[in-house]
């Protein structure tokens, strides 16, 4: 809680000598746009929209990495006009290097481009192995050729796209979570309460040693703060506050009290393939059992 509390006062007050924390509003997040042929774009703000965001990157320059990886591997178009599947447009130079489809000269036809944008959807909020599996060869080949600054240039891009995709598969679920009651015994004894609404600290309280902690859960409960959900799939919260809540949440000693909604997140998703695991806790009747 103090943690939270610290960031939320360093945005607020936005003290001169703290940089890091100061602008936690300010992120960067990539989005297929809503258009009959979607693109790639960059977006410092997640809208109702209803389309796929991931992120939030922590620079814009972090997120034009990530937006290379995937154009890297999948030939969505680049150009940012607006394309209709009735009126053909002039190839740009990409679609004569044969690095795009050409939707807008008619080469490629709407349903084949959908095709194309599920397969960056499905990489994006599940599995990136549609991503993965290109850049891997791509990376393999460049080396064969012992152009090892190419590759190597094409590994960070990769590792930036995955370390995105990563923290927003992890983010989105715990965002989309109307409530979520854990417990971590004291060191002083009792129990340490803490109640997270769309990932966001809505409160916390102790029970005493000896206490019936499910008391002190029902009053944390009916106390802690009302809290409207972010606009999916961000958090109502800076995404550094909803990373602390998650971070703590993972820790060992950490029991959930109860889950409104769901708590999930993929499986073989990027945290897989960004080498990030876990292990989930034996259930037990009571989260308060010894």
């Amino acid at each position: 809680e103090a943690q939270v509390r610290e960031l939320r006062l360093i945005a607020e007050h936005k003290p001169r000598y703290n940089r890091r924390s100061r602008h936690p509003e300010k992120s960067a997040w990539v989005k297929l746009t809503v258009e009959p042929f979607p693109r790639l774009s960059i977006v410092t703000a997640v809208r109702g929209d209803e389309t796929t965001y991931v992120g939030p990157f922590p620079s814009k320059t972090a997120a034009e990495d990530a937006v290379a990886a995937l154009h890297d591997a999948l030939p969505l178009r680049r150009c940012t006009d607006r394309l209709s599947p009735k009126r053909p447009s002039p190839a740009c130079a990409l679609a004569e290097m044969g690095r795009c489809g050409a939707p807008c000269t008619g080469a490629q036809s709407p349903q084949e481009y959908a095709a194309l944008v599920a397969r960056a959807r499905d990489a994006l909020l599940g599995d990136p192995g549609t991503v993965l599996s290109p850049l891997e060869q791509r990376m393999q080949s460049l080396a064969q050729d012992e152009r090892y600054e190419d590759a190597a240039s094409l590994r960070d891009r990769l590792l930036t796209l995955l370390r995105g995709m990563t923290r927003s598969q992890r983010l989105a679920p715990l965002a989309a979570a109307p409530e979520i009651v854990a417990a971590r015994r004291s060191p002083l004894g009792g129990w340490e309460l803490v109640c997270v609404r769309y990932g966001r600290l809505a409160g916390s309280s102790h029970s005493p040693r000896g206490a019936d902690p499910m008391v002190y859960v029902d009053a944390l409960t009916a106390s802690a703060e009302v809290v409207a959900p972010g606009l999916a799939p961000a958090p109502a919260a800076y995404p550094e506050e909803t990373e602390k809540i998650l971070r703590w949440l993972e820790e060992p000693g950490v029991r959930l009290v109860s889950v409104e909604g769901e708590w999930t997140c993929p499986v073989g998703g990027a945290v897989s393939a960004a080498a990030r695991f876990g292990a989930t806790p034996a259930a037990s009747p009571s989260p308060f059992e010894a």
